[in-house]
């Protein structure tokens, strides 16, 4: 069962009612007030301006995200990330349908990004898997967490933009006990859903064995982007 939708994450809500990361207000993850700070791109047209010199890293189709990585939008994450406040994955997810269903290009099903699996039992959760738990609730597509990463690597963040894509060439495949076949995923169209994007490297090195497995495409979607 999902932390976002489990019995004990509904008695966390009586018992410490969550504080909003913007304004500190009790009551919902995020007040009504600073919501509007995680749909700051809700308006936006899809794609590239004409003329502009297009920033999708391939071999995605498709790069959306919900606001700029600052502010209510990077304390929520980070309070995901790191202070287990995994309440804040619901709003964070609702967005991403949102964003995904005004500018989105296809899809039919959502896959998270994933983190090493020792970062997982550590943490004792994937703040990705949540966010994307959310947004197929409320975009009613399925999701499946069919990539593991394979090795750690050093946190993109620490990085240079130059370094950030030696750094996940070949971090990610396929998790055992998925589909099967000389084709497994053909046909399936995939967004890949994950919180934060800065030059779009890990979730190139995601969509390689997703294409390799015979997915006719690979988009994504983000809570944020970092410039």
């Amino acid at each position: 069962m999902s932390v976002v939708t489990s019995v004990p994450g509904r008695i966390l809500d009586l018992a410490f009612p969550a504080r909003c990361p913007g304004c500190g207000r009790e009551g919902r993850p995020i007040c009504e007030a600073c919501e509007p700070a995680i749909d700051a791109r809700l308006e936006r047209p899809a794609g590239i301006p004409i003329g502009l010199p297009s920033d999708v890293p391939p071999p995605l189709l498709q790069l959306e995200w919900c606001a700029p990585f600052g502010g209510v939008v990077r304390r929520a994450l980070h309070e995901l990330k790191y202070g287990g406040e995994t309440r804040l994955a619901v709003p964070l997810g609702q967005a991403i349908a949102r964003r995904w269903q005004r500018v989105g290009a296809g899809g039919d099903l959502l896959v998270p990004v994933p983190v090493h699996a020792e970062r997982r039992r550590r943490r004792g959760y994937d703040q990705a898997e949540l966010i994307a738990t959310a947004a197929a609730q409320t975009l009613r597509l399925p999701i499946s967490p069919l990539l593991e990463r394979v090795r750690a690597t050093t946190a993109q963040f620490d990085l240079d933009r130059r370094s950030r894509a030696t750094n996940v060439t070949g971090a990610f495949a396929l998790r055992p006990g998925g589909p099967r076949g000389p084709a497994p995923l053909g046909g399936r169209w995939i967004v890949l859903v994950d919180d934060v994007v800065t030059t779009g490297a890990t979730l190139s090195a995601c969509a390689a064995p997703l294409l390799d497995a015979g997915a006719v495409g690979v988009s994504a979607v983000t809570v944020a982007r970092e410039r």
